[in-house]
């Protein structure tokens, strides 16, 4: 009780310090969300998307970061491997989407309706692409430039209807589009380039030797199946983001221990006579070390308790402004963070502790 009405004497700072802490906590939520998100979105085209083999261009190794170029002839190829039933191509490339005057980049793919293979992993609302003038947009950036089934955009001079809206297509800094193989050859300028093919085998064909034959027979190709291909692109999107979440992570850390050591360091020698009169009177050191932890220990499950509150709605807010980024909470995340802002608690009210060293009993006589 008596570290509890320390901290209601100072009414503000208490208030500033929890929403500090909320702040910092809302911060670490917010950046494993955002990976998550991330770390979704850019790769479940891959995963919806199954194939038993992946085949690309000679050295490359994901279509996140990555080029490839193929021909058809190459599909005529693979076709005639033993043991191969189908092989789907996709045309991978930036395009630029104009709806009246605005314009942003997707990630168009083109791919062969008949199969399907390559195509939007989900729709979310009207269907797949049936015709050369028509198109499946991500439905974040539908909603980010107010586009809906039905409407007409146009790439390059081609005026395309939108046939629908795809789900597990938002890779955080760009999203896909999907056109048929022939429209994105047309766009793209040439009619016989594609970027990989999805090959599916006959029944009962062992994968690894149909790999092996397709990389004898097929030149300049890479050949992975489906869970390789999927581990080098989680790979590859975590090479480029993870270095800034835990820059960030680390950041609001050493952020939240500074704020915590100061406050409790203040509260220590505003209260440096009561902690004299505490010791002249025989308190043992635990008691007076345990006053400085409850005040962080409440101070830090209140930040908590907050930031759990408000980020929900932050999350909502953030993606309706802007729809492309998606944060994705789990109770898992909470309570890693949780235990995470405990442990920091902690470690903040043992380098505060250290100042009642230099408090000694005869100074409450001063």
């Amino acid at each position: 009780m008596y570290a509890i009405r320390i901290l209601i004497r100072q009414p503000v700072r208490s208030v500033l310090t929890v929403g500090g802490i909320g702040l910092c906590i809302v911060l670490m939520l917010f950046l494993l969300g955002v990976y998550r998100g991330v770390a979704d979105g850019s790769v479940d085209y891959i995963r919806r998307n199954p194939a038993d083999l992946w085949v690309l261009q000679r050295n490359a190794t994901n279509i996140l970061r990555g080029s490839s170029l193929l021909t058809l002839s190459h599909g005529t190829l693979l076709r005639e491997t033993g043991g191969v039933r189908q092989a789907s191509p996709v045309l991978l490339f930036l395009a630029t989407v104009w709806r009246g005057k605005e314009n942003a980049t997707l990630f168009l793919a083109g791919f062969d309706p008949a199969t399907g293979a390559g195509g939007p992993p989900e729709i979310a609302a009207g269907r797949s692409v049936k015709d050369d003038d028509e198109v499946v947009l991500d439905r974040s950036f539908a909603a980010k430039y107010g586009i809906h089934p039905g409407d007409v955009v146009r790439i390059q001079d081609d005026s395309l209807r939108v046939s629908g809206l795809s789900a597990g297509t938002n890779a955080f800094v760009i999203q896909y589009g999907f056109v048929t193989l022939r429209r994105a050859q047309a766009i793209l300028g040439i009619p016989s380039i594609v970027s990989l093919y999805l090959v599916s085998l006959r029944p009962g064909e062992d994968r690894d030797s149909v790999r092996r034959a397709i990389m004898e027979d097929v030149p300049g190709v890479e050949v992975y199946d489906h869970a390789t291909f999927l581990q080098n692109n989680i790979r590859e999107m975590e090479s480029g983001f993870m270095p800034i979440l835990y820059a960030i992570a680390a950041i609001g850390a050493v952020v939240l221990t500074s704020i915590l050591t100061l406050l409790l360091t203040v509260i220590i020698l505003e209260s440096r006579h009561d902690f004299a009169v505490m010791r002249a009177l025989g308190s043992p050191e635990s008691f007076l070390s345990g006053v400085v932890l409850v005040q962080a220990s409440v101070l830090s499950i209140a930040g908590i308790t907050c930031a759990l509150l408000a980020f929900p709605v932050l999350t909502e807010t953030i993606e309706l402004i802007a729809p492309e980024v998606s944060a994705q909470g789990s109770l898992l995340q909470a309570g890693t963070v949780s235990l995470v802002v405990l442990g920091i608690t902690l470690f903040s009210a043992w380098l505060a502790v250290r100042r009642l060293r230099g408090i000694y009993p005869l100074e409450a006589f001063a």
